[in-house]
């Protein structure tokens, strides 16, 4: 038996059988804000278009630091080496002057300064460093020690009229060590025992020298005790060789 299904009717519009064609909806603006009554303020204004080309932003000027009247920038600036006090040339020509012992220009070594024993005195502890002994901290303090010692045994020989300081003290022992970092870099090369000892003792005696030369013709009445003078700035250096050779 077959089973009957309810099926609503169709219903076909009136009109020649062609449904009516719908109403086109037109698209609606933007909301829009009302413009401002003032022109000269373009950031008031949401139009974008006219602030844009209203306002305008200039590249920002930077005024040159002016010292003493004058205007400088920064290609007048020194350079870094000279603002920090360090002047190179003049820490080549001392160093010049004390590679010859026998013609030691101490005009030179008027002005002290420790950017070249620092460098002397890292130079040293390098090469130690080369030969398997960490000496850094105890070349530094024996720096101290040693101008601790020279400045009171110069003073303690000058009396009232020394004038030797503690700065120029250090400035000296550490320019006079670059025999003694020129021996650390030759041990590297040579064998242990005698060799090293008697070349050793040369360069002691070269930085004896020209420590004491240098010591006698900076200050005042050293040339009266030339001899002690000698004989303690001989016992600095046979410490600092002793590093080398032990």
């Amino acid at each position: 038996m077959a089973r009957e299904f309810n099926v609503p009717p169709v219903v076909f519009p009136s009109g020649g059988g062609n449904p009516a064609p719908q109403q086109r909806r037109l698209p609606t603006a933007p909301f829009q804000p009302p413009k401002s009554s003032n022109p000269s303020i373009p950031f008031m204004s949401f139009d974008i278009g006219s602030a844009a080309a209203s306002t305008s932003f200039s590249t920002p000027q930077f005024a040159s630091t002016t010292i003493g009247g004058g205007s400088t920038g920064f290609e007048d600036e020194p350079p870094l080496l000279e603002e920090l006090g360090i002047n190179t040339k003049q820490i080549y020509q001392k160093t010049i002057s004390i590679l010859n012992p026998f013609r030691v220009k101490a005009d030179l070594h008027e002005d002290a300064d420790l950017s070249g024993p620092f460098l002397f005195l890292m130079a040293f502890g390098l090469f130690q460093l080369l030969a398997g002994k960490i000496h850094f901290g105890i070349i530094l303090g024996w720096v101290i020690m040693a101008s601790v010692f020279l400045y009171v045994v110069f003073n303690m020989l000058a009396g009232r009229n020394g004038n030797l300081d503690l700065y120029r003290c250090v400035s000296l022992i550490g320019y006079c060590m670059l025999p003694v970092v020129i021996l650390s870099a030759i041990s590297l090369f040579l064998p242990g025992g005698m060799a090293i000892k008697v070349v050793a003792g040369v360069f002691v005696i070269w930085s004896t020298r020209v420590c004491t030369r240098l010591v006698v013709e900076l200050a005042s009445c050293g040339d009266e005790h030339r001899g002690l003078i000698a004989y303690a700035c001989f016992l600095i250096y046979t410490l600092f060789s002793l590093l080398v050779i032990f």
